[in-house]
Order: structure tokens, then sequence, then C-alpha cells
């Protein structure tokens, strides 16, 4: 699958090279067809529909609170808007010498993480754990929580996302090198996390408003490039809306416990 290559002399190590014909390589430079794209964006607008709808139902019948119906099919709106855009836009030709159509397989890839994630968090014990440990690991503690564990399963499925990350980042450049700036890539997942509402003191966070949060680090990122700011400028830049990020994440907090 992959192939060692004497392309780069400073990389210390070298350089593994992918063949195209490799799935990882294909995980971003190879769409699923136009027709296949509409099929499963239905499919997931369904879904989503389905369970909103029997999720506020279930809660209703048990005399739980629930949202307003109005504010369900707006949500559901929304996102069948947001996957309608997304769609029209990868199934437009952006080929410059040939065609190129279609939703690129990362696409749904990143989806399936991002629901998994979100229903780890928010529909299992381990999810109640891990907010509960990120808040108060003592308080956790006491309630009778196995915080070393459960920590080891937060770091372990940390690791796990990290490496489908990397796969899409080495499928992205079709080659790999051992001199890779990880310090960089940990600033903007961390600044993702953050600006999409992430607590740095813990118990608070949404796997969505991560990805939120990514895809306005990548828009100041490509935004600064395609303006010709050097990387020094544009690592400035992401700083400093890392650091508002904090400032304001430490005011709310403050704010909370003040009212507490």
């Amino acid at each position: 699958m992959l192939e060692l290559a004497n392309v780069d002399k400073t990389a210390v190590g070298g350089v593994m090279t992918i063949s195209q014909s490799s799935p990882v390589y294909k995980l971003v430079n190879s769409n699923m067809s136009p027709a296949l794209s509409w099929i499963l964006l239905v499919a997931g607008v369904a879904a989503f529909a389905g369970l909103t709808l029997a999720r506020a139902r279930r809660r209703r019948a048990q005399n739980l609170t629930v949202l307003p119906l109005s504010i369900s099919l707006l949500t559901i709106g929304v996102t069948a808007v947001a996957g309608l855009v997304l769609v029209l836009i990868c199934n437009a030709n952006r080929g410059l010498l040939t065609s190129l159509r279609g939703v690129p397989w990362v696409v749904p890839i990143v989806l399936v993480v991002l629901l998994f994630y979100s229903w780890l968090l928010s529909r299992t014990r381990l999810g109640r754990y891990l907010y509960a440990i990120g808040a108060n690991p003592e308080a956790a503690r006491r309630a009778g929580i196995n915080v070393a564990r459960v920590r080891t399963l937060g770091f372990v499925l940390c690791s796990l996302t990290a490496g489908m990350a990397g796969l899409v980042y080495e499928s992205r450049l079709g080659s790999m090198a051992t001199d890779i700036d990880g310090g960089t890539l940990v600033l903007y997942g961390v600044a993702a996390a953050v600006i999409g509402g992430a607590s740095l003191f813990g118990g608070r966070g949404r796997p969505l408003h991560a990805l939120l949060g990514g895809v306005v680090i990548a828009a100041v990122f490509n935004g600064l490039g395609l303006m010709g700011i050097s990387t020094a400028g544009q690592d400035i830049a992401t700083a400093i809306v890392l650091i508002a990020a904090v400032t304001l994440d430490s005011l709310v907090r403050q704010r909370s416990a003040t009212l507490s």
C-alpha cells in the first residue's frame, strides 16, 4: 500500500509516497458519483429527521422537557439545506483540465465519526463520566468513577481519532514525511476545539462545535494563504483567535462561578 521513495532528501528517514490505487490515497482524492451523493443525502436527512422526531416523541411520552415541534422542524430544515448546498457544490465541476464531480469520500467518513462521538458523549455512561471528570476529577472520584480507567479510555479514543486524521492528512498530501510539523497541527486542533466552545478547564464541549471551529480555522488559514500572508503571519492570526476564544471562555466561567 505504501512504498518508500527518495524524493525529499531533507526529511530524516525519507518520505513514504502512497500509490494512487491505495484506499488511503482515495480518501481525499476520490469522489462518489453525483447520483450516489444525492441518494446518501436523502437517506441521511430522512434518518436524522426520524431520529429527531422519535426522540422528541419519546421524551414527551415520559413527561420530560422537549423542544417545540417548530424548533425540531427548523433544525431538520437547516440540516437539509446545509446538506443540499454541500452536495450542489461538490457535484459541480471543480476540475480545470478534467471533469471533477461528486462528494469526496472523506466527507461521509467525517460525518460517521462525528455521529459516533456525539452518540458516545451524550448517550453513554462513558460519555457522562468523561464530562464529569473534565469538570471536577476529585468529585468524580468521590462519586465512584474509576478516574484512571476512564482517562485511559479517553486518551485511547483521542489517539484513534488522531490516527484517522493522520490518514486523511496523508491522503491529501499523497505522501508522508518523518519531519511533519506536528506542533502546528496540534495548535490548529486545540484552536478548533476552543473556538467551537470546548472549555480548556474541562466539562464542556460537543463534537459538532469542534467541527465548526475547525471550519473557522480552515477559513482563516486558507484565506490568509490566498492573500499571500506568510506562514508566520498565519500562525500569529491563529494564535490571536485562540487567545480571544480562551479569554472569552475564562470570562464566561468566572461569571458562572460568581452567579452560582
